[in-house]
């Protein structure tokens, strides 16, 4: 019998946060939810402690983010998985909130938390007398108030930022992922709310999602050939809703995001403009293109379903239905 329900998949590289993640993730789960790390191409420094439900995969050559995060759920043996970004912290028992979801809607959906923003760390100054502290901005090494160098350092902060909260999601006719703020206004959504505490979502942020293991392999959710990084949110949530099932948000809990902004926090994985735009034309073409194995819908029953929506025109809307239907797409699914 498998020891754990919950697997959570941690793709990483050179990850600065990667160890206090995996620390807030152990101490807010429970005995039934485990840790499964990869470390692309490079160790994770701070090192990371040792612990029994804490799982370190190593990489010597880097595979890339969707290569790392299919390696890590080949290893989980749990019914539920979940792919965690390398800088989040969670809610107390996220874990079991977030199961207990699970078995109010039913196993055909992709689920996540309410997002917040983390308010990771601030740089202070430790010279005697000086009091300068900053919020979570670029490194300095002299400080701005008492001119000491070298004696600013980072102080951990770790909780969420107040009154930031991230409820639904869709993505514009490039593709592209957007805030769906309007959409939490709406009826349909304040009732869905109300009776049941879960909530539709269009697309998804992509630095959390939680789908049950099956799924995840049955709906190839995260497809290797698209490329190593970018567009995931819109290509876990499209082949959901395609295949006939939903995107929720669970509001009973809640992970908090590091956002890259505002600060020398850089991206992991080495990625150019030009293989963002590659990313992003391949699930284009897979999704758009009638091409997933799995749809039963196409593309345009998802954005008929939440119209209107931000960064789309009547007349790209009818567009997308007139290629449908030029290509046998419709029809053909």
């Amino acid at each position: 019998m498998n020891k754990y329900l919950l697997s959570i998949v941690i793709p990483a590289r050179s990850e600065m946060f990667l160890a206090r993640t995996i620390q807030d993730i152990i101490e807010n789960s429970s005995e039934q939810t485990e840790v499964i790390a990869v470390m692309d191409g490079q160790w994770a420094e701070p090192a990371i402690s040792d612990h029994p439900r804490v799982n370190l995969i190593y990489v010597s050559e880097s595979i890339g983010q969707r290569a790392a995060t299919n390696l890590g759920v080949k290893l989980s043996r749990a019914k539920y998985v979940a792919k965690a970004d390398a800088h989040i912290s969670v809610d107390k028992d996220f874990d079991v909130k977030m199961l207990e979801a699970f078995k109010r809607s039913g196993d055909n959906v992709v689920m996540v938390p309410e997002m917040r923003n983390l308010h990771a760390f601030n740089w202070k100054c430790y010279s005697p007398g000086c009091d300068w502290e900053e919020y979570q901005g670029a490194r300095r090494k002299i400080c701005p108030k008492c001119g000491k160098r070298g004696k600013v350092r980072m102080k951990m902060i770790w909780r969420p930022r107040r009154g930031t909260h991230s409820m639904a999601y869709c993505f514009d006719s490039e593709p592209k992922f957007r805030y769906f703020q309007e959409y939490e206004l709406r009826e349909e959504y304040i009732k869905d709310k109300q009776e049941s505490n879960l909530t539709k979502s269009m697309s998804l942020q992509g630095s959390f999602f939680m789908a049950t293991r099956e799924n995840y392999w049955n709906l190839k959710l995260c497809d290797e050939s698209l490329g190593n990084w970018g567009g995931q949110g819109i290509e876990v949530a499209c082949k959901i809703w395609l295949s006939g099932g939903e995107v929720l948000v669970a509001h009973s809990t809640w992970y908090a995001h590091l956002f890259r902004t505002r600060h020398d926090f850089t991206f992991p994985w080495p990625v150019s403009g030009r293989d963002q735009q590659r990313v992003k034309k391949n699930v284009k073409d897979l999704l758009w293109g009638g091409k997933y194995d799995k749809a039963i819908y196409p593309v345009s029953k998802i954005v008929e379903q939440f119209w209107p929506v931000p960064g789309w025109s009547d007349e790209q809307l009818k567009q997308l239905k007139e290629y449908e239907k030029k290509h046998g797409i419709s029809k053909k699914i």
